[in-house]
């Protein structure tokens, strides 16, 4: 029978990444810092019963503890101990460095907690308002991933196409722009106004929406929607020329536009209070003396896990005996054949996370070692998540993963992995200046100036040129908008 011309079946080849549950368990545990991932540890055993605390045991151990069940002398004791420590390596030649040094410390000795002044995130009250709400679970998903990627003044500047992308190739969920586009329409309801604002221009009026309704409401949202870059440069007769409005209305509309506020999740900080929280670091960085940096993980209240031994041996009971099982036996070796590979999954799932954080962090102090070793800022070089990932052998996704949510605390204080990352300038004769310091110097070179005769761009580029930094007028500007620094008729 012929084939109707609509009913023409073509092949195409497609490559699809998809993610393994797990993969998708091992990114999800390297993102939680220390401790949300100590309560997950701790949630998975109450949920697993296959899984328990203590060190994995290998038939050696158990011969050992067959033999010397009934002595308790000191000997015994010490040889536990080394035991302990040595986990699953032979001799302390087969043992990583990270391990050797935290065992260094003193067994009463704690690492020393120092507080650190932080704001009360927003995500937590946005996840509260988005559990409020009558969502499917995938929606509750998609709005969990959205929140999560706010920046810190609670607006979103990843484009929604890019965020269907992570969601696919990260957490294994597909997805559309049109449907993350209707969960972030809801979030934009979220308190305070503002909030998921893809830019300054949205952000302002989502703001001016909630006002109660009135003809001044109506001029402000057309100054903002209409008039947006002329509002930016205060350019008053080009507004008023172009709404057909008058002095004494721009005045009026102007005066309640400047109550807005450009960054919705500062705000919501500020309006919960400051506290000085304890930051728990998630890395220990120890500089001597002769300059030798040591680094180890805050491990201290993390449990080592190891599959539950009456489990494992219900399983290879059953196992064995596979061959005139009951229905109900069958069940029962499933129930614990899924248990036990779950267990075995997060053990591994959680060792792979410990030994990631580690290479991604000694990267970090290979790259700003005269940092660790001096605690000047001025020395930080310029670093990007690409240079981690390549002295790494790492992913530069699983840097970002790391380096998002992770403290470090250093004879110098506790710092977030993010400020050790920094944009680079090269100069025409190839020296690469970081851009932390250009813009510090940029900073002071304002703060230090005639407010009567404040320096313009091209000013402030020839003063940079002079102490060294040679950079164009359109990259002051751009470092100057960075810093919030207005320009030079608005800073008289």
């Amino acid at each position: 029978m012929a084939l109707n011309s609509r009913q023409v079946q073509t092949q195409a080849q497609q490559q699809v990444q998809t993610l393994s549950p797990q993969q998708i368990l091992a990114v999800k545990l390297l993102e939680l810092p220390t401790v949300e991932f100590e309560e997950r540890i701790h949630a998975e055993l109450l949920d697993n019963p296959a899984l328990e605390e203590g060190k994995e045991q290998t038939s050696e151990d158990d011969a050992h503890e067959d033999l010397d069940f009934n002595d308790e002398n000191e000997s015994d004791e010490s040889e536990y101990n080394q035991d302990l420590s040595l986990g699953d390596y032979r001799t302390e030649d087969d043992i990583p460095d990270y391990k050797l040094q935290e065992n260094n410390r003193s067994k009463d000795e704690k690492a020393e907690d120092i507080p650190f002044s932080d704001s009360i995130s927003f995500y937590e009250t946005l996840k509260e308002q988005l559990d409020m709400q009558e969502l499917t679970p995938e929606e509750r998903q998609l709005g969990e991933y959205l929140i999560g990627s706010l920046d810190d003044d609670g607006l979103l500047r990843k484009d929604l196409e890019s965020l269907a992308d992570e969601l696919a190739i990260y957490q294994g969920i597909s997805t559309t722009t049109e449907q993350l586009e209707k969960v972030l329409t809801i979030i934009q309801d979220f308190d305070p106004a503002g909030i998921g604002a893809r830019n300054l221009q949205e952000c302002l009026l989502l703001q001016i929406k909630r006002k109660e309704d009135s003809p001044l409401k109506q001029v402000e949202y057309d100054i903002i929607e209409k008039c947006c870059d002329e509002f930016k440069k205060k350019n008053k007769e080009k507004i008023i020329q172009k709404l057909g409005i008058d002095e004494d209305t721009y005045n009026a509309a102007i005066a309640e536009l400047t109550k807005l506020n450009p960054r919705p999740g500062s705000s919501l900080g500020e309006t919960i209070g400051k506290n000085l929280q304890q930051i728990i670091p998630d890395f220990i960085v120890e500089t001597e003396d002769d300059g030798n940096i040591r680094l180890s993980l805050n491990n201290r209240n993390i449990p080592e896990l190891r599959l539950n031994r009456e489990f494992t041996e219900m399983l290879d009971e059953h196992t064995r005996n596979r061959a005139n099982q009951s229905k109900e036996s069958k069940d029962a070796l499933l129930f614990l054949k899924q248990k036990v590979d779950a267990a075995q999954g997060f053990i591994n799932a959680v060792k792979q996370r410990q030994q990631t954080l580690l290479n991604t962090m000694q990267a970090i102090i290979d790259l700003q070692r005269p940092f660790f070793q001096e605690g000047d800022e001025a020395l930080l070089r310029p670093m990007i998540l690409k240079d981690v990932a390549e002295r790494s052998g790492l992913d530069i996704s699983t840097v970002s993963r790391v380096s998002n949510s992770k403290y470090v605390q250093t004879n110098f204080g506790i710092y977030s992995l993010k400020f050790f990352f920094n944009d680079g300038y090269t100069t025409e004769n190839g020296e690469e200046l970081s851009v932390r310091e250009i813009k510090r110097i940029l900073k002071e070179c304002v703060n230090n100036e005639n407010k009567e005769k404040p320096y313009t761009d091209d000013e402030l580029a020839e003063i940079l040129k002079a102490k060294g930094y040679p950079i164009a007028r359109r990259t002051v500007a751009k470092y100057r908008l960075q810093l919030n620094i207005p320009v030079a008729r608005l800073r008289r």
